[in-house]
Formats: C-alpha cells, sequence, structure tokens
C-alpha cells in the first residue's frame, strides 16, 4: 500500500482524527509529506461523510501536537548541554555557539513562522526552538499562525479540485528544492569560514581558544562527581 492509499484509508476509516493523527507522523517522521497528506483531506472534506472545517482543524492539532513532541526534545536536551556539545567538537567553539544563540535571539521567531511553510524543515525547526528554550506559549502561536496558513492552502486546493490536486505537485517540488538549494549553501558557507578559520588558527600557532573553558569545565564535573574532594576545597 503507498502513502495516498494508506492516507486515503485512515481518513475513510478515522476521518478527522485520522487527520490529525496522519499530519501529527508527518511533523514526528518528516518523509510522510503533508503536501499529499493535506490536499487528500480536503478532497475527503468534499465528500458527503466528511467536513471542510473539522478537517482543517484536526490538521491544525496534528501539526501542533507533534511540534510539542520535537520541542520537548529540544527541551530536554537544552542549552546547556548544547553549548557543551558545541565545546566538544573539533572546529567549533564558544564564539560558534553564541553566534547562534545571538542568531535564534534576533531571528527565532521568524525562523519558526516560516519554518511551518517549508517541507522538511517544517518539522525539524520544532527543535532548536526547544533547545534554545523559546517560551512555549510564543512557540505554540508562531506555530500555529504558520500550519494555519500552510494547512489551509493545500486542504482548500483538495477541497476545490478534487482528484485533479495532484496539479499542484510540481510547483510544491520546485519550491522544495530551492529551500533546500538554500539551506544547503547556508550551512556550507558556514562549514567553511569555520574550515578557513582552523586552519589559519593551526598555521599561525595560536591556542585552542576554547582549551582552558574546557579543563575548567572537566575539573568541575571531576568536582562534583567526588563530593569528598569538593569538600576539601
Amino acid at each position: 500500500m503507498n502513502i495516498v492509499d494508506w492516507a486515503v484509508s485512515t481518513m475513510d476509516t478515522l476521518g478527522a482524527l485520522g487527520v490529525g493523527l496522519l499530519i501529527f507522523l508527518e511533523n514526528v517522521f518528516p518523509p510522510i509529506p503533508s503536501e499529499v497528506i493535506l490536499p487528500l483531506a480536503g478532497v475527503a472534506a468534499a465528500g458527503p461523510n466528511h467536513n471542510y472545517w473539522a478537517m482543517l482543524i484536526a490538521s491544525l492539532v496534528g501539526s501542533l501536537a507533534g511540534a510539542w513532541l520535537l520541542y520537548g526534545l529540544g527541551r530536554l536536551l537544552g542549552p546547556v548541554r548544547l553549548r557543551t556539545i558545541f565545546l566538544k567538537l573539533p572546529l567549533l567553539h564558544v564564539k560558534d555557539y553564541d553566534k547562534t544563540v545571538d542568531f535564534m535571539d534576533k531571528h527565532g521567531h521568524k525562523a519558526i513562522f516560516f519554518g511551518r511553510m517549508v517541507p522538511g524543515v517544517r518539522s525539524l525547526i520544532s527543535i532548536p526552538a526547544g533547545l534554545y528554550a523559546m517560551p512555549l506559549w510564543t512557540f505554540s502561536l508562531l506555530t500555529l499562525a504558520g500550519s494555519a496558513i500552510w494547512n489551509t492552502v493545500f486542504v482548500t486546493f483538495g477541497y476545490y479540485l478534487g482528484s485533479n490536486w495532484t496539479v499542484i505537485e510540481p510547483y510544491t517540488d520546485i519550491f522544495s528544492n530551492v529551500v533546500y538549494a538554500i539551506i544547503a549553501l547556508i550551512i556550507l558557507v558556514f562549514a567553511v569560514q569555520i574550515i578557513r578559520r582552523e586552519v589559519r588558527r593551526r598555521k599561525l600557532g595560536l591556542p585552542d581558544p576554547d582549551e582552558e573553558i574546557l579543563e575548567h569545565e572537566q575539573e568541575q564535573e571531576s568536582a562534583e562527581g567526588d563530593p569528598g574532594s569538593g569538600a576539601a576545597r
């Protein structure tokens, strides 16, 4: 059974609940495409057994529930552990972490809102929001607003186009490829900058800027692991 047959079967069996479940799974497992699920929900809503608004609201509930799950995973990791990961990665330093935090402070709200309308990114964008401890109500509002635009467009397409909803697929593919290319370019530029900086540092024989920080944190971890040693100090 392919994804379309599975989605149609789930909606026929569970109705709006099935739409919410499918969109929840799409958020948690990005390979499940919302650009397929949502138009099918619209097609089903146009039939005699379902309702447009019930399908749309169920899709929003599924989007928010899935986003909350990934946000929660980000909160479990948290900014402290994230900073430690930055420190322990070979080419990254504290200032890279600081730049990332600064980016989230300045552009995090826009990233969450517009990210909900980018295939692939729309799911994963919830994790950074949790990592940087964005307030839950702010995250929820931005997620709901972005999802409302995305979901409404595709459910409405399906509702009015019916079985011809597939005519929009080429356009979503083009949009997705452009977005992926931009993201890949940004990552590549960032990686090249880091590597060039590290090569320059080593060529000049400069010390690792995070070495003292790592040593200090290791001492703190040792002290926490040995209460007697900490008391003696």
